[in-house]
């Protein structure tokens, strides 16, 4: 079963992630997320796959949070979605998936409950 890793290089998780799945040997696709970000529709897949909100995955010390005032709770979902599609810089990273599971590399240990 293939791996995607949504990347952003100058993360040190990130890299340590990467570093992971090489050590493994496991193949895998980077996505740099920040070049080429997620559609809504993948960004709803990756919630759906981590069993988690927007909010859950959102960097929320960010500058576009802030402005961009999501720390609201009335803020709509799809609106939040729509949002980190947007401005893909407020996405937690990195994020793996595999098959219908995913985590997010914090630690980046996490990636190895993929791999079991």
């Amino acid at each position: 079963m293939s791996i995607i890793i949504y990347h952003n290089p100058r993360c040190s998780k990130s890299r340590q992630t990467l570093a992971i799945l090489d050590k493994n040997g496991s193949p895998y696709t980077v996505v740099e997320y920040l070049k080429n970000p997620p559609s809504v529709k993948t960004l709803k897949l990756i919630l759906n796959r981590l069993d988690m909100g927007p909010r859950d995955i959102m960097r929320k010390s960010e500058a576009a949070y802030k402005n961009l005032g999501l720390s609201d709770p009335k803020f709509p979902k799809d609106k939040l979605i729509k949002t980190m599609s947007e401005y893909p810089e407020l996405i937690e990273r990195p994020i793996v998936i595999r098959g219908e599971k995913a985590v997010i590399g914090r630690p980046p240990e996490n990636v190895l409950l993929l791999l079991k």
